[in-house]
């Protein structure tokens, strides 16, 4: 089965934890603390492996998270990172974030790698804390947690040629006949399926990829027939080749066949409409096949290529195919090589006046219940570990000096009031002594 396009939901490995520790050992007086930090979880990567043909494996695993880092020990050692989490993919796969679109990577050189979820920092160990004021702090952070989301992966096949046209005019014949492929061929509509790919030698030593694409039919660029189920893979290739029914055999006029596709190529995407293209006029071994082409060449001019052949019998074939390679050694220094990846989004970083900044958090009432909303604060709450007194202490501190506090004040809230910062629930006091 070839699948071109699924959704897969990928997870980082969350931070080790840092450690509590205080170093115990004979003839050695005032140890001082000695947890050491957490591990980083691990990434999850893509990589290319040239073997891979299509997505079917994503069909059936569709969660990949990448393994937490380990914990931080006593006597001051670090927990260990986790291994990143390496998944195969095939050259051609663009990776793009599923919720805003976003891409994340197209990968298209064997070997390469991205990263779609990054593990989690680990936790700081209370050697990480400790101060001439407290020497001995019971205070350790918790690991961050991974990169989560939902990606979406879509194949464009990596082609030198891509063969294109309506159902039944010989594609799949014409790769067969070329190519060592075997693609299935019958005289009925969408007898592809799939695409196709052969290699097709020439005598000089050159060889290329060539592509057998799906019919396309009136209405493709919205989806109709196969539509652009297919015309993604069009998008990667240097040459393409329009192969017509000169003769006509199912009542269509070739010229309006010619017409029709390119204007769907062109409607799904524009730039398409300029990639070099060679007429293949099949089925001249036909009846009306030759008539038809006189008026052919006439309606298109001469510059458009049109080559006559006949896939069925090879007569033509040859010549086609020499066509084929003069043209792409032509256009190999003029445009990029079809594995080219996408331009990605620059990363850059924005600097704002300090009026134009989000709120550093939000207050809501919910119930009798004081909401407060915001990465940083949710953040803080995710790295503390309430396990231990001075740890608490310090939450409380980093939000009074944030501000917290008092816009809980004016926001009406008393002592005694129940104040949720992610999932944990606090009690307002003032009394408190930082």
């Amino acid at each position: 089965m070839f699948v071109d396009k699924v959704k897969v939901y990928v997870k980082g490995g969350d931070g080790g934890n840092g450690m509590v520790a205080f170093r115990r050992e004979k003839y050695v007086p005032k140890g001082g603390p000695a947890g050491g930090d957490g591990g980083r979880g691990g990434d999850v990567v893509f990589i290319v492996d040239e073997g891979l043909r299509t997505l079917m494996d994503f069909r059936y695993q569709k969660h990949f998270k990448a393994k937490r880092g380990e914990n931080g020990r006593s006597k001051s050692q670090h927990g260990a990172n986790a291994e990143d989490l390496v998944v195969k993919v095939p050259p051609g796969t663009v990776v793009r974030d599923a919720d805003t679109g976003e891409l994340i990577a197209d990968l298209t050189e064997s070997g390469q790698k991205a990263v779609v979820a990054r593990g989690g920092r680990g936790g700081r160990g209370n050697i990480r804390f400790a101060t001439p004021v407290n020497p001995a702090p019971q205070i350790a952070e918790n690991g961050e947690p991974g990169e989560e989301r939902w990606i979406e992966l879509e194949l464009k096949l990596l082609a030198d040629v891509g063969l294109v046209g309506y159902p039944s005019v010989g594609k799949s014949t014409l790769l067969s006949v070329v190519s060592a492929a075997k693609p299935k061929v019958a005289a009925y509509h969408f007898t592809t399926l799939v695409p196709n790919l052969g290699v097709v030698h020439v005598e000089s030593g050159r060889s290329f990829v060539m592509a057998d694409l799906p019919g396309l039919i009136e209405g493709a660029h919205q989806g109709v027939g196969l539509g652009h189920q297919f015309l993604r893979h069009v998008e990667r290739t240097r040459v393409i080749v329009h192969v017509i029914d000169m003769a006509g055999s199912e009542g269509r006029d070739p010229y309006q066949d010619y017409l029709q596709i390119n204007e769907e190529l062109k409607q799904y995407r524009q730039e398409l409409e300029k990639r070099p293209q060679i007429v293949a006029a099949n089925k001249m071994d036909l009846p009306d096949a030759e008539e038809n082409l006189a008026l052919f060449k006439e309606q298109v001019g001469e510059e458009v290529p049109v080559y006559p052949i006949s896939a069925a019998t090879g007569k033509g074939v040859k010549d086609l195919i020499y066509a084929v390679v003069q043209l792409l050694e032509k256009v190999e220094k003029e445009m990029p090589a079809p594995g080219e990846p996408m331009e990605l989004p620059a990363r850059r970083k924005v600097y704002r006046n300090k009026e134009e900044d989000d709120p550093a958090f939000t207050i809501r009432k919910e119930n009798e219940v004081y909401v407060v909303e915001g990465e940083r604060i949710q953040a803080l709450v995710q790295r503390t570990n309430f396990s231990y007194h001075d740890s608490i202490m310090r939450f409380a501190k980093i939000i009074r000096n944030m501000g917290v506090e008092e816009a809980l004040r004016k926001r009406g809230a008393k002592d005694g009031d129940t104040v949720r910062i992610g999932d944990m629930e606090f009690e307002l006091n003032d009394a408190v002594d930082y």
